[in-house]
């Protein structure tokens, strides 16, 4: 397959789409994927530029929000939840458990892969049912034999989190806790 692709960018294309999306040369460098030298070296540069960045800069001429809908929301919370569909981010949960709340970001369009589905607003007794949804049930026999496993004195599912990553069997979806 063909694609309609420039074969390069200028080093003025690319000083040009990152001073529109509003990002120092370092913080477009982690965007990109590459060290801040490199962006440097790019924006001072009076050749033609090949490679990936040919593509982002493509993509981001066409989609300036599309940075944005990737970057990590400003932390609300002690605790934050990145729940997981094998190593691609879905979904990040932050809560704040003395206050009781929680805020989700979705990082995909499928309801399916999402931690909440549809909903965009779970309350906190919502979240506590998800975490629980990812660890053994309460009522397991012989539970205090597993929890003996994990080394957890009580049943407390973001201590069995920790532990199990929220895995399932056959189950390709997991937890990452941040604290």
């Amino acid at each position: 397959m063909e694609y309609i692709m420039p074969e390069y960018v200028t080093s003025e294309q690319i000083k040009r789409v990152r001073n529109k999306l509003g990002m120092t040369q370092k913080e477009f460098a982690m965007f990109a994927g590459c060290s801040k030298p490199t962006v440097e070296r790019w924006e001072s540069s009076n050749q033609h530029i090949t490679g990936p960045i040919v593509t982002l800069i493509e993509i981001l001429k066409r989609d300036e929000k599309w940075p944005f809908k990737l970057s990590l929301p400003e932390e609300r919370g002690r605790l934050r939840l990145f729940y997981m569909y094998e190593e691609d981010i879905c979904t990040v949960i932050d809560v704040n458990e003395m206050a009781r709340e929680v805020r989700v970001k979705n990082y995909t369009d499928n309801y399916m892969f999402r931690a909440f589905g549809k909903n965009t607003e779970p309350s906190f007794e919502e979240y506590e049912e998800f975490i629980e949804s990812r660890c053994f049930p309460r009522t397991r026999d012989k539970m205090k034999l597993e929890l003996q496993k994990l080394g957890i004195p009580f049943y407390d599912p973001i201590l069995i989190i920790e532990k199990t990553e929220g895995r399932m069997a056959e189950d390709h979806f997991w937890i990452r806790l941040e604290r």
